[in-house]
């Protein structure tokens, strides 16, 4: 696919991600139920957990196309991995950003040292070290296999985070859709929830794509202006 039409996919879902943010806030404050024990700021639950799932989601990604970069040497891929690393921090911030809010009523503190939120912390320092990484030595080659590395090692935390909460005591509830008996929320939450994980899909994916051709551009950019000099 062209950069163009890298640009144009990434316009068309980036606005009907946009677009599913709207309704999908309208149906967290306007349309679904109230959870009957914590109230009204249960609804951060359908920013919060579609954000974790798209954090894990980029993580993945970057990963994938980080091991298979250290494979071929291709560097489209390591471009790839690069841009979903940070998606996966930008949604991995607005985890730790809602978990807190959201603690702070159902807990009674914006944190505690409990199992999942000191792995998704852990996880987000990971991906911060990944961008010091790449810049931290004079071979920009070097600095793209270490960060390979860390991005693969990051994505290895995220079955720790996911099945934390069965593992160890924890304040997180257990899980009430990833279960093997099958999911135990009411019908109009599990439709906000899908719908929300939907959009935080669509909406990543659009702004993977926009980064990417704008990465693509930059390096064309770089090359004319050495064949220039």
């Amino acid at each position: 696919m062209t950069n163009s039409g890298v640009r144009r996919g990434a316009t068309a879902l980036t606005l009907v991600g946009l677009v599913g943010m709207v309704a999908l806030l309208w149906m967290s404050f306007f349309w679904v139920s109230t959870e009957v024990n914590q109230g009204i700021v249960q609804r951060i639950f359908y920013v919060h957990v579609p954000a974790a799932w798209t954090c894990f989601l980029a993580i993945g990604i970057s990963a994938l196309c980080s091991g298979v970069y250290l494979w071929l040497r291709d560097d489209r891929l390591d471009r790839a991995a690069m841009c979903a690393a940070e998606g996966g921090l930008v949604f991995a911030t607005i985890v730790i950003t809602t978990g807190p809010l959201w603690g702070k009523i159902a807990w009674g503190t914006y944190w505690t040292w409990e199992p999942r939120l000191t792995l998704t912390l852990l996880l987000w320092f990971i991906f911060v070290g990944y961008f010091m990484v790449r810049n931290a030595t004079e071979d920009p080659e070097k600095g793209k296999r270490f960060a390979a590395v860390v991005a693969i090692v990051g994505a290895l935390d995220i079955p720790f985070i996911h099945l934390s909460v069965i593992w160890f005591r924890s304040l997180h509830p257990q899980p009430v859709v990833a279960k093997p008996d099958g999911p135990t929320l009411p019908g109009d939450m599990l439709v906000t929830l899908l719908f929300g994980l939907l959009v935080f899909t669509v909406l990543f994916f659009g702004l993977f794509l926009f980064r990417y051709a704008l990465e693509d551009v930059r390096l064309r950019a770089e090359l004319r202006a050495r064949r220039t000099a």
